[in-house]
């Protein structure tokens, strides 16, 4: 295996593992009808760190075993993780980069949020896209200009 590729795992893994962590320790907020999920801040990181892609999949695959929406959750939410930093990894705007999580965790994560908790779908997406709105862009703007910061300085 070449260094870039071992560079590469680790990255995916310390992503991975910071987002499985954020989520569990904040689990009462993590999960639900609304899910304020500090860990979505890492969603931006894709604009700047090709590893953060699978990272953040895994991550919240591991972070999901945890939901109580059950294996729905796990496979689905995951896949529009992977989706979303799939989408965010294609911009190196900002603003432009939060876009696909907002949209894409509103509308698709919405949809079994919805049904198993009872709560009308438009609300549901309303929620979700609010407070993930919310974490990008607050906390996911001090990430970003915190490991943008670190790339250029420590060529991370």
């Amino acid at each position: 295996m070449t260094k870039q590729k071992t560079i590469y795992i680790v990255k995916a893994g310390i992503i991975a593992a910071i987002y499985f962590v954020l989520t569990w320790v904040f689990g009462a907020i993590s999960y639900g009808p609304i899910q304020f999920r500090i860990s979505e801040a890492l969603v931006i990181l894709p604009m700047l760190e090709p590893a953060a892609v699978p990272g953040l999949f895994i991550g919240c695959l591991f972070a999901n075993l945890g939901s109580p929406f059950g294996i729905v959750d796990i496979l689905g939410g995951s896949f529009v993780t992977l989706i979303a930093a799939y989408f965010t990894s294609k911009t190196k705007v900002f603003y432009k980069g939060i876009i696909p999580p907002i949209v894409l965790n509103g509308i698709l994560v919405s949809i079994w949020v919805s049904r198993f908790t009872g709560i009308p779908y438009l609300i549901s997406v309303a929620y979700i896209s609010l407070s993930e709105a919310l974490v990008t862009s607050i906390l996911g703007y001090i990430i970003f200009i915190i490991y943008k910061k670190a790339k250029e300085t420590y060529s991370i």
